[in-house]
């Protein structure tokens, strides 16, 4: 079993960036693909970002590339998503997820555990 809890959500403004955390716990991280997903109002949850148990593999929708970046620390079992030149767009409740999978899985079904979500709110 593996617990996660993301944290650094908030209000920016357009342009501005934010750094979300989401730390592990139960069983050991290291082997498990990390992925951040984010669902908006009225809208279905959708990819944004996984990274290989390594860190040495990263995969970024489209939206995002080149403006966010999936990064991980095995040692403090935690996963972060740098989120630069933030748009309205990007507002959404974003979630942190593990797969226990060599790879760097783009659908949430193949994601084991979930976290709660943070709130990203960004205005124009």
């Amino acid at each position: 079993q593996v617990q996660l809890v993301e944290s650094g959500g908030g209000l920016v403004q357009a342009g501005g960036s934010l750094r979300l955390s989401c730390t592990a716990s139960g069983r050991t991280f290291s082997f498990y693909a990390m992925g951040w997903f984010r669902q908006a109002p009225g809208k279905e949850r959708e990819f944004v970002a996984a990274s290989t148990w390594s860190g040495g593999n990263t995969y970024y929708a489209d939206s995002v590339k080149g403006r966010f970046t999936i990064s991980r620390d095995n040692a403090e079992n935690t996963v972060y998503l740098q989120m630069n030149s933030l748009k309205p767009e990007d507002t959404a409740v974003y979630y942190c997820a593990a797969a226990q999978t060599t790879g760097w899985p783009r659908n949430s079904y193949e994601y084991n555990y979930w976290g709660q979500g943070t709130q990203v709110t960004v205005s124009s």
